[in-house]
């Protein structure tokens, strides 16, 4: 008598595409997955108070973020997006302190295809460091690494001049203009320029320095 072997199945690539929460340590800064504990630190929550009262960001990056309360509820719904595997959004943090300098967020578009988005924003005291920069290639290639990322794109405002700066050094190459694609912080529709990495793209060389973003 003989026993069949039943047919091995392949892996569901959504099982494969997942977002695990993961600190990343680029030396003065780190990354960390907000979570519940962020929303337990007065001083993180003025820090989300404070970029979304930024002109910049409230342009931008319009940020849900009035009051404290409001900062509350928005960093209760990035730990929520972890725990649902829907996106992976990380404050970006002074490693001496603790000081809040910026997001850095990736999200599923089309999970099962391996196809992310990624954006990202900096307060005034990370701008022209370089922090945009590296937070973002980090967390691009620990998409591409650990969460089996096909495609990563980022779409900003043709007028949004820093984020194209940020998009050209982290290796994300240009394919385009959506017209009237996303209406704004001002309420208006903008154009936005479309860029995009593949997990087969090589890294990009390091930049020198960024600019003011």
């Amino acid at each position: 008598m003989s026993t069949a072997i039943p047919p091995q199945t392949a892996q569901d690539p959504i099982d494969r595409r997942a977002f695990v929460r993961t600190a990343l340590d680029l030396g003065d800064v780190v990354l960390r997955p907000w979570s519940r504990e962020d929303a337990q630190s007065e001083a993180v929550l003025d820090g989300l108070v404070a970029a979304a009262t930024d002109p910049r960001i409230a342009l931008w990056s319009p940020l849900a973020a009035a009051d404290r309360s409001a900062a509350l509820a928005w960093v209760q719904a990035r730990d929520g997006a972890w725990d649902r595997g829907a996106s992976a959004s990380f404050a970006v943090r002074e490693a001496a302190g603790g000081a809040l300098l910026g997001n850095v967020a990736l999200r599923w578009v089309d999970r099962e295809d391996g196809l992310a988005m990624i954006g990202y924003w900096t307060l005034p005291a990370a701008r022209g460091r370089g922090i945009a920069t590296r937070a973002t290639r980090a967390v691009t290639s620990w998409g591409f690494a650990t969460a089996d990322a096909r495609r990563i794109e980022i779409a900003h405002a043709v007028g949004n001049e820093g984020s194209c700066r940020v998009a050209d050094r982290c290796g994300y190459l240009p394919e385009g203009t959506l017209r009237d694609s996303y209406r704004f912080g001002d309420g208006k529709y903008h154009d936005e320029h479309l860029h995009a990495r593949l997990a087969t793209d090589p890294e990009p060389a390091e930049p020198a320095g960024e600019p003011a973003a």
